[in-house]
Formats: structure tokens, C-alpha cells, sequence
């Protein structure tokens, strides 16, 4: 069992460490201050997360932190339970990252080579953009400094997803990606993005060229490969 935060307890223990929500963007704001209170542990796995607590610490009112609560809940970043709220989701074990895994080897590579089978220019253009948008892995422990290619790599899967042309696919995959986001807490801090960004580029190749071959035997070469360094180094001890 992971530990209870209740309201005095939360803003106690992050008070002056997390800084008021700017209001121009208030929901996207609040989403990403949230999100960093999971991913770097300040609020670790099984902690309730108290709405009227977040509201407080984050200077905001409770519309915002109520729509952010449940975007991270479709996420697999919290669980929410009748009576008692939401609360911070345990982190994966190295069993069920790899089942998620052989979830994804039986899917991604399928919706690769079918992207590569439709592929358009626009769509094309799209998939070079998305590349294009993080020339270097970014480095660094906390979530603030790899939030770059784990954003980048959700867009990159997503949208080879969506070129497959199979909205229940890309439904699947979505929530698949959201329960890795745990595993990443311990992991990405300690992993170099640049293997990532050169598997995409295979990937990217392959669809935008539209060779299916190619373009699913990249996506299988880049799981199997993420897989076995997400459990090469796993959660830190």
C-alpha cells in the first residue's frame, strides 16, 4: 500500500516547491505541474491526490485540476476509486512491461506497415515533422529534462498509429503508452534517448517511403530493442 496524502499533508510536504499555475494556459499548465509531482516521485505510487489540495498548491481554482485529474486517470497516471478519489497508480513490474511489450509487438508493427501501404504526403510530411522535432535526445534525471522524447515518442507511435488508418488501434495503443508512463519514473532519467531517435528514423523511412516491409520490421527491431533496455536497467532498487 503506498502512502495517504490527504490536503494539509500534500501542500505541507510541496509547498514552496512547486510554483503557482500560470493562468494563460491554466489547463495545460496545471496538467504538466501534476504530471511532474508523479513522474519525479514527489508523489509516489499509491499517494491520494486530493483535488482541493492540488487546487491550493497550485494557486488555481478546482475546474481545471478536476479536468486534469481525469486526463492523467485515461492516462494510467492515477486510479480513481468511489469514495475515495484518485490516487497515484503503482509502477509496473518488469513481468507486466514485458507483457505490454508483446501486446505492442503484436500491434505496432502491423499498423507500421499499414501506414506505409496508405501513406500520403501529407502524411509523410507530418511523420518528417515529428522526427524532425527533437534533433538530439535531451539528458537529465527528472521529469522536466526528458519530458521532450517522452512527449516526442507518445506523438511518433500515435501518429504511425493513426496513418494505419484504425481508430480502435490507436485507442489501444494510447492507453498502452500511458501505463509505461510509470515505469518511466525510475527509468528514462537513466537511459540515453538516442537509440529512440534512430530507431524512429528507420521507422519514419520505411512508412514515408512506402515500403510495409521495411517500414514493420523497423517497428518490430525498435520494441524488441526498447523492451530489452527498459528491463536491462528497470526500476532502481
Amino acid at each position: 500500500m503506498g502512502s495517504v496524502i490527504v490536503a494539509s499533508e500534500l501542500e505541507g510536504r510541496l509547498k514552496g516547491r512547486v510554483q503557482a499555475a500560470r493562468r494563460s494556459v491554466l489547463t495545460e499548465d496545471v496538467y504538466e505541474r501534476v504530471k511532474s509531482l508523479i513522474m519525479n516521485g514527489d508523489l509516489e505510487p499509491g499517494a491520494r491526490v486530493n483535488i482541493y489540495a492540488v487546487a491550493r498548491l497550485l494557486d488555481v481554482s478546482q475546474t481545471p485540476v478536476r479536468e486534469v485529474l481525469a486526463a492523467l486517470e485515461s492516462e494510467g497516471l492515477l486510479t480513481k476509486e468511489a469514495l475515495r478519489g484518485y490516487s497515484v497508480a503503482s509502477v509496473l513490474t518488469p513481468d507486466q512491461v514485458a507483457d505490454l511489450y508483446q501486446l505492442r509487438l503484436l500491434l505496432e508493427p502491423w499498423a507500421a506497415a499499414r501506414a506505409a501501404e496508405r501513406v500520403t504526403p501529407d502524411g509523410a510530411a507530418r511523420l518528417r515533422a515529428e522526427l524532425g522535432s527533437l534533433p538530439q535526445a535531451p539528458q537529465g534525471t527528472r521529469y522536466e529534462d526528458y519530458h521532450d522524447i517522452a512527449a516526442h515518442d507518445a506523438r511518433f507511435h500515435d501518429l504511425v498509429a493513426e496513418l494505419s488508418g484504425s481508430p480502435a488501434l490507436r485507442d489501444s495503443l494510447q492507453r498502452t503508452h500511458g501505463h509505461l508512463h510509470l515505469f518511466r519514473i525510475e527509468y528514462e532519467g537513466r537511459s540515453s534517448g538516442e537509440p529512440t531517435l534512430a530507431e524512429h528514423a528507420r521507422i519514419c523511412a520505411g512508412v514515408t517511403s512506402g515500403l510495409p516491409e521495411e517500414a514493420e520490421q523497423a517497428m518490430r527491431d525498435h520494441l524488441t530493442a526498447a523492451r530489452e533496455r527498459f528491463l536491462r536497467i528497470g526500476p532502481s532498487q
